[in-house]
């Protein structure tokens, strides 16, 4: 098996101080290299990257998926369920407003998963989830 490697993903931000609070006390990133038009975070070891865009923010579109309506354009990490709980007290106790609660989707089927989607301060849209066990990542 190829081992995983941290990926990197750049997003557009409407105000880069609202976004370094949100991710660094909300999220718990650290932070990595900055300036006045971007900063890099550590998401859970992953670089993610927040450009000062504001032309480029733009509410994501949703698809029905378990019945919920899931925003199209969205990135998260995939944790463990302990990491998962820990993260959605987190966010909860900062009264951050959940697009899609925390709760258990596929129940009993294959790639059943903890799942919940909430925005930051621009609006793009975050998923976090968890698997029992990581071979149900793919799980047909």
């Amino acid at each position: 098996m190829m081992e995983i490697r941290p990926f990197h993903v750049a997003f557009p931000v409407s105000d880069l101080e609202a976004t370094h609070k949100f991710y660094k006390e909300v999220l718990g990133c650290t932070i990595g290299r900055t300036s006045n038009k971007w900063i890099d975070f550590s998401l859970f070891g992953h670089q993610i990257t927040a450009h000062l865009k504001p032309s480029e923010i733009k509410q994501a579109d949703a698809n029905s998926v378990d019945g919920k309506n899931v925003p199209v354009r969205h990135m998260g990490v995939i944790l463990t369920m302990d990491a998962w709980h820990e993260l959605a007290n987190r966010v909860k106790s900062h009264n951050v407003p959940f697009v899609i609660e925390p709760y258990i989707r596929f129940k009993g089927e294959p790639g059943e998963q903890a799942t919940m989607f909430f925005l930051d301060p621009s609006g793009n849209a975050l998923e976090f989830k968890a698997f029992q066990r990581d071979e149900s990542i793919f799980a047909t």
